[in-house]
């Protein structure tokens, strides 16, 4: 497995990406207060240049490459947010990106990562067969494998957004993050308990996917049906590293289902005036949840990214299911 990024890692992440991408905002909402009933500042990430956190970890990880690395180009497996990162980077950066997805993978993340010069490549149903064929093409052909989950200078990365949070509001007690293969809560655990030790970091993950959750509880890595609609958060599959970091570091983590995130969804627009894709929505539906235990606090909320469908958008007006 590979070493445990350190705070350190994190703080060299944050000069190495800053002349690539701008600081997001965090804002506080009235509505949004109102729902919650406590303070709630709300991280931006549905502002990056790509619509999500994880450029910072694609952007970190790229700006490291070695010449021959950078000449043979990068693979990755995606639904579409960690693949839009590495496709950012190797646009940045001038680098040959090959990325598999699901069959079903969202169409405008395909359109965005085509756009920033990738090649998709379409295999399996869900994000775990897509893995699979990455990770036999990057074997196949001596090419470096991004992997969604298991790469320090990923987590260091997107730890950045933490350290962002906390110089903005130094006072936050608690900071809830979405959670799928898990490298945002990793990096967030790892930035937010160097700055403020006495911070809660809360993890959020649809109850349909509960791979990381379960893995979690059971301080292994356990696979788990992946149902979820929200195709940030889909992973059957839990992730060694960050696994790691959680199982040491993250103080709760809480499952909520498809219908809970889709109604987040529509508050995100309605009273934060922003674009939440699912995974976005996420730790909002989570705090809704958690209402009553947050009282007296304030909460960060990690809004990881803003790339939604209007299809999506329709099932959260609705509360329905697709």
């Amino acid at each position: 497995m590979e070493q445990q990024p350190a705070f350190a890692d994190v703080i060299a992440a944050r000069n190495r990406i800053r002349p690539y991408l701008a600081r997001t905002p965090l804002h506080t909402y009235p509505a949004i207060n109102d729902l919650i009933g406590t303070e709630v500042y709300i991280k931006h990430e549905n502002y990056q240049p790509i619509g999500v956190f994880k450029v910072r970890g694609g952007v970190n990880l790229a700006a490291q490459l070695d010449g021959e690395t950078r000449a043979r180009g990068l693979i990755t497996c995606s639904t579409g947010n960690h693949g839009q990162s590495v496709a950012y980077a190797g646009w940045l950066f001038g680098l040959r990106v090959q990325i598999v997805v699901p069959e079903n993978a969202n169409p405008g993340k395909v359109a965005a990562m085509r756009g920033m010069g990738a090649e998709v490549i379409f295999h399996g149903a869900r994000f775990d067969g897509a893995r699979l064929h990455c990770e036999a093409l990057a074997e196949a052909h001596g090419i470096r494998y991004v992997h969604p989950g298991n790469e320090p200078h990923l987590i260091a990365g997107v730890g950045t957004y933490a350290v962002e949070m906390l110089e903005d509001q130094p006072e936050l007690d608690v900071i809830l993050v979405p959670v799928s293969g898990g490298s945002g809560a990793a990096g967030t655990c790892i930035a937010a308990h160097a700055v403020r030790p006495a911070i809660r970091v809360i993890g959020a993950q649809s109850e349909a996917s509960p791979a990381a959750y379960r893995s979690w509880q059971a301080k292994r890595l356990v696979e788990a049906p992946n149902q979820t609609l929200a195709e940030g958060l889909a992973t059957g599959t839990a992730f060694a590293l960050p696994q790691a970091i959680l199982w040491e570091q993250l103080d709760d983590f809480v499952l909520v289902p498809d219908a809970a995130i889709m109604q987040a969804m529509v508050w995100m627009v309605e009273r934060a005036h922003t674009l939440a894709e699912a995974a976005g929505a996420t730790p909002l539906a989570a705090a809704y949840t958690m209402r009553d235990q947050l009282r007296g606090k304030r909460v960060g909320v990690v809004c990881s990214g803003g790339n939604t469908s209007v299809a999506q958008l329709e099932a959260g007006a609705r509360n329905l299911v697709l």
